[in-house]
């Protein structure tokens, strides 16, 4: 089969399409033929081998030559043992911690992975860009309590895959939402149903007065106590990505200054799960969430792409269409 491969660390242009080896079936597994695949930040830092984190069990060189973690295809054989699914069946999900490998033809995966049927009124392109995002963005506005009518929600880096998503949820709860980004997904924010749009380049938002009842932070660009600053009493506020120094600073001093007061600084650990998706996909069916594709790539172009998603130009997702040959 093709595939996007990498045998060191690096930039874009460490990627190589190649023809490999099709991946072997298990007997509790499931062979897929790729139609779509979408690039998250996880493939990014796969790629470059930063936060230092990602090299676990690869330090010196990638433990997979294949990135790639969200899918959507058509299972083309299970394994013997395998009871949800069948050959025929059009799936998508979350296949990092099964090894990744969505830049490719076909992947190969337990049946246990965080993975649902694609209804008939989404497209694997659609379908592709809701795992790793649209959890993010709808576990982010349930845990600790949850979003409730007339929240005032705050979401930094809202102009990426997450953050459109985390909008989109937030307002269906009845939130008011402001977007932090760039001046260059200020529109595209708004489009999704952002109350408020901040350029964060222009305007410090933890000096201003509006307090916020949550905060989800995709980008972990100021510390933990600038986004205290922002919260109202009884306050979350969650960190998603950004440099290991942000995170281990809401892990750690989050957890003492929550202590002093009513409001709650943390980690948001994202659970991958099937019933999440399922939601999803008939939230998009039904027409109450819409993913917003930035741009679509061919295999071969896999490079570009990353190179897209790593300078921060992505308006929304990014996602891969794998034909056939």
């Amino acid at each position: 089969m093709k595939a996007i491969i990498y045998e060191r660390y690096g930039g874009p242009e460490v990627l190589q399409l190649a023809e490999v080896d099709k991946p072997a079936l298990k007997e509790n597994g499931l062979l897929i033929r790729v139609q779509a695949a979408s690039v998250n930040r996880s493939d990014w830092e796969g790629l470059t081998g930063s936060p230092a984190y990602v090299r676990i069990g690869g330090m010196f060189k990638p433990r997979s030559k294949i990135l790639g973690s969200d899918i959507a295809g058509t299972i083309e054989e299970v394994g013997k043992d395998v009871t949800r699914f069948r050959a025929g069946d059009e799936v998508f999900g979350d296949i990092l911690y099964a090894g990744g490998g969505g830049f490719g033809e076909y992947v190969s995966v337990p049946e246990s992975t965080p993975m649902a049927l694609k209804p008939v009124g989404l497209t694997f392109e659609n379908a592709a860009a809701l795992p790793q995002a649209g959890v993010l963005g709808i576990q982010g506005m349930r845990a600790k309590g949850g979003v409730q009518p007339g929240h005032k929600v705050m979401i930094n880096g809202a102009g990426g895959g997450g953050g459109t998503f985390a909008i989109q949820v937030a307002k269906s709860l009845g939130a008011e939402v402001t977007g932090v980004d760039s001046a260059i997904k200020l529109d595209l924010m708004r489009s999704v149903g952002a109350d408020k749009v901040v350029d964060y380049t222009k305007e410090n938002f933890s000096r201003g007065t509006d307090k916020y009842d949550r905060i989800l932070d995709f980008a972990g660009s100021r510390s933990v106590f600038a986004f205290r600053r922002a919260l109202a009493e009884g306050g979350v506020y969650l960190v998603v990505g950004g440099p290991v120094r942000r995170l281990l600073q809401a892990f750690i001093v989050g957890g003492v200054i929550a202590k002093l007061g009513s409001k709650s600084l943390g980690v948001l650990m994202a659970r991958p799960n099937s019933k999440d998706l399922e939601y999803l996909a008939d939230e998009v069916v039904a027409g109450r969430i819409k993913p917003v594709i930035d741009e679509t790539f061919e295999l071969a172009e896999v490079p570009e792409a990353l190179k897209r998603l790593g300078e921060g130009r992505s308006l929304g997702k990014i996602v891969i269409t794998v034909k056939e040959r």
